[in-house]
């Protein structure tokens, strides 16, 4: 009987093609993506000769990756002899500043590039606010829509006339804010808008270019008491009546609209009257808060009848009565009482409009 031969190889179904170099590969990535191209000129060389000795495929991967490392490796070359190399990374430098933003939370102070509140800026140093500062953000907010960027007037006054509104609701007691405190907010740019930034914050700083705040300017909810709250929300009712004078500062000029004005100071104070009789004062603020509170009353019935005035002069004799009834100066002694600022804001200190610093 013949002897059979065992097999002396392997057996294979079916016949497996040479694998890819690998060097070959990476070689095409790098000069493709012209990213060190020196290396990319390296690894293609050194591929081809592994394809030779080891009967692998990527010929043509590695020369391509050769060929472009070695373009790219002259392109370089060429630019930093020129000084290209230097402009295209300040370029990539400005184009990642265009899309980013200055973020900044409620309560946080900051020192901005140069001490400036205005122009553009791209950066802001957080710093402890019991040291010397440039600014304090108080509040931010998004502004609305997906279109293209409004222009920097709508983006400005919009920012102006939101802070302003909001400026209270961090700092309560506006006359423990000093009078070199003005608002500034950082907006967008028409390029940080393309790339989707529609945060505007409002910051405190100093009305001097340069000035110095030290200190936070917080005074709300989480550091004043229940009395003190109940008392300047009730102040805030007036403020804000008193705040939505014509743009017309002559009553022959608009009599119409000081006479609107003037039923709205007049409801604003019945009900600041309201509040502060409706809250339960400690002893000894209770006799202040009533009198300050009988003022209030006495000052409704002049502006009510300023706001039916048949003319400028009736009118003005009625408000100028009804304007001294609310002087600052007859809430000194309520405010002493409740542990509030006694230091009346001097005439025409409403905060101003706000300054803008885009970012």
């Amino acid at each position: 009987m013949p002897a059979y031969q065992p097999w002396t190889q392997g057996y294979r179904p079916y016949n497996a093609p040479a694998p890819v170099n690998g060097l070959a590969i990476a070689s095409l990535v790098l000069g493709v993506l012209c990213f060190l191209p020196g290396a990319g000129l390296v690894l293609g060389l050194t591929g081809l000769r592994q394809i030779r000795r080891r009967g692998e495929r990527g010929t043509g991967l590695a020369v391509g990756g050769a060929v472009l490392s070695g373009v790219g490796l002259l392109l370089w070359a060429l630019l930093f002899a020129t000084g290209g190399a230097s402009a295209l990374w300040h370029g990539i430098r400005e184009g990642a500043r265009d899309g980013a933003t200055v973020s900044l939370t409620e309560g946080q102070c900051f020192n901005a590039p140069g001490g400036a509140l205005t122009g553009v800026t791209y950066d802001v140093d957080t710093v402890p606010c019991t040291g010397a500062h440039d600014g304090e953000a108080f509040a931010s907010f998004r502004l609305p829509g997906g279109g293209p960027y409004p222009g920097d007037d709508v983006v400005a006054d919009t920012a102006d006339e939101r802070c302003q509104a909001l400026r209270d609701g961090y700092a309560m007691d506006g006359w423990a804010v000093p009078a070199y405190v003005e608002v500034y907010f950082l907006t967008p740019t028409e390029d940080s808008w393309a790339a989707g930034d529609r945060e505007v914050t409002c910051v405190f700083g100093h009305t001097d270019e340069g000035g110095d705040l030290t200190g936070s300017l917080r005074n709300d909810e989480t550091d004043l008491d229940a009395d003190q709250v109940a008392y300047l929300k009730a102040a805030h009712v007036l403020n804000a009546a008193l705040e939505t004078a014509p743009g017309e500062e002559y009553v022959e000029d608009d009599l119409p609209g000081h006479k609107a004005w003037a039923g709205r100071v007049a409801a604003a104070l019945g009900e600041q009257a309201r509040m502060l009789r409706a809250h339960s004062w400690p002893a000894d603020a209770a006799g202040p808060v009533e009198a300050l509170a009988a003022g209030l009353d006495k000052a409704r019935a002049e502006w009510t009848k300023a706001a039916g005035a048949g003319d400028a002069d009736t009118f003005s004799a009625h408000y100028e009565n009804g304007l001294d009834l609310i002087d600052p100066v007859r809430a000194v002694i309520v405010r002493s009482v409740l542990g509030l600022s006694t230091t009346p804001p001097t005439a025409g200190d409403d905060g101003g409009s706000g300054t803008r610093m885009q970012v």
